[in-house]
């Protein structure tokens, strides 16, 4: 295992107050104009595409670690609340590079190694298509792997599933 550390975005510059990439364009009557003026990119929003291309990957059970999840699917029943796609997402967004860290649990019964490679691919994919940031690093934890007789503990009493 490499220590990536140093290739983690290094300078924050330019972002705003609520973080995230600001792309500027050159001033001038002769510019193109895609590049008058500035794009901001909230991190939060890194955070969503990671997400949705992380839980689009087979194998992905969910996202979160153990207290996050409880957490999670307690909001999910919440009427009106929603579910979150950042849960289990963390980024670091500089200028110009982002390094996305993710807490997975996947399915039993697959390649580990398979499928975070999958889904360091849909993420860098994902990330650098809608944003144009270059993702210098897709870190995966896999918390748990998600049991085919899990689903049945995870009824409330008095609760059955229907198919």
């Amino acid at each position: 295992m490499t220590d990536t550390s140093a290739q983690r975005p290094a300078s924050t510059a330019g972002q705003t107050g609520g973080g995230g990439k600001t792309l500027q364009g050159r001033a001038g009557v002769g510019a193109p104009a895609e590049t008058r003026g500035r794009t901001t990119i909230a991190d939060n929003v890194v955070a969503k595409i990671a997400g949705m291309a992380t839980r689009e990957v087979p194998g992905i059970h969910s996202l979160g670690a153990g207290m996050a999840r409880t957490f999670g699917s307690m909001r999910d029943r919440v009427p009106g609340a929603g579910s979150s796609v950042t849960r289990g997402v963390k980024v670091e967004v500089g200028e110009r590079q982002a390094a996305v860290d993710l807490d997975v649990v996947v399915e039993y019964g697959v390649s580990i190694v398979d499928v975070a490679g999958d889904v360091r691919v849909s993420v860098i994919s994902a990330v650098e298509r809608m944003t144009g940031l270059e993702v210098v690093e897709v870190n995966i934890a896999v918390d748990d792997v998600h049991l085919p007789d899990e689903e049945e503990s995870e009824l409330e009493p008095g609760e059955s599933r229907v198919k």
